[in-house]
């Protein structure tokens, strides 16, 4: 009997790879085993990134809150400080969008802070 290789599966399994690694330089792209390692590599990359993307948004968020708070003499912590002992509930997100797209609304809820930490 003769020794099974497995020829479909294994074509399939390389033509995967090969198709991710479509558009990469050189052998990166046309030699299987170059290309796995780079497939590779890149979903590592691509994971991380995916991560390190959420965490740029709230830093960007804190630099808005933080811009918008020192127009008006307060600091991010102290404002943020007073929202929580105030039970104001809105996430980062949104004072950063307040901030930017809705100044009256934002100097509401600095004015509210201002309050709390009298």
């Amino acid at each position: 009997m003769p020794r099974a290789k497995g020829g479909s599966k294994t074509r399939q399994r390389r033509k995967k790879v090969l198709k991710k690694a479509k558009g990469y330089f050189g052998g990166r792209r046309k030699l299987y085993k170059t290309a796995a390692e780079t497939v590779l590599r890149a979903g590592a990359f691509a994971y991380r990134g995916r991560k390190q993307k959420k965490r740029a948004a709230r830093s960007l968020w804190i630099v808005r809150i933080n811009a918008a708070c020192r127009q008006v003499g307060l600091s991010y912590s102290k404002f943020m400080a007073a929202l929580k002992k105030a039970g104001i509930q809105l996430d980062r997100k949104v004072l950063a969008e307040l901030a930017v797209n809705d100044p009256p609304a934002f100097a509401k809820l600095t004015e509210t802070a201002r309050a709390q930490s009298r």
